[in-house]
């Protein structure tokens, strides 16, 4: 459970999560946590070792072991997150990662995951998954997602949002087909980047490639 807990930030409430013993950040963006910087709209940076849940879909800090997650009400306060040679900003209150930083065509993707429950027994000695792939609001009032490591019977299935700045207008896709939709006018551009080349939702380097390609031509 959340415990209010106030440290790092000034005058910031900060939620505080239990650490867990085997560390396995399997719902989480980083492998481990890394070195990274909080710059602040007035200008304060806080350096800390963060990462991404991407189960909660919150920016959490490993404090000597515990793991804090920064609350809403800090949220209004930051400009940006710098973590390893990533940046990340606030898009909807939800944290974003900068694929490409240009005003006039700004590309970036939010990254998810669903948890899948393990499946109760049925006939025939077999299992069935009762419930669909879910997200950590099922989980909140357990805590569980908030864990370094989930259950082994858990299954994590990451996925990717990407939000693009279009001609001053923001669009949201995660498939090709939605893609095609927002380069509706580069149909036939379109159709031939793709014969030629794989564009994977869930590799963030080909989608960028082929945004900066239907961009330029």
């Amino acid at each position: 459970m959340k415990i209010k807990y106030l440290m790092l930030f000034p005058l910031a409430t900060i939620f505080c999560l239990n650490a867990q013993e085997p560390v396995v950040l399997s719902h989480y963006l980083f492998p481990e946590f890394q070195p990274g910087t909080v710059l602040l709209k007035n200008g304060t940076r806080n350096s800390a070792k963060l990462n991404y849940n991407a189960a909660s879909e919150e920016m959490v800090f490993d404090n000597n072991g515990t793991v804090l997650a920064i609350a809403d009400a800090m949220l209004p306060q930051i400009d940006t997150l710098f973590i390893a040679n990533e940046k990340f900003i606030q898009l909807n209150k939800k944290f974003v990662k900068i694929v490409i930083d240009e005003a006039e065509t700004g590309l970036f993707v939010e990254h998810k995951c669903k948890v899948v429950p393990p499946g109760k027994p049925s006939a025939y000695g077999g299992s069935s998954q009762t419930s669909s792939a879910t997200s950590y609001s099922t989980y909140a009032s357990s805590g569980m997602v908030y864990n370094l490591k989930l259950p082994d019977d858990f299954k994590i299935l990451p996925y990717n949002v990407f939000w693009i700045n279009l001609d001053g207008k923001l669009q949201s896709f995660s498939n090709i087909g939605q893609l095609k939709r927002i380069f509706r006018d580069k149909k036939r551009l379109v159709n031939d980047y793709l014969k030629a080349n794989e564009v994977n939702m869930s590799d963030v380097e080909s989608v960028k490639a082929a945004i900066l390609y239907l961009k330029n031509n």
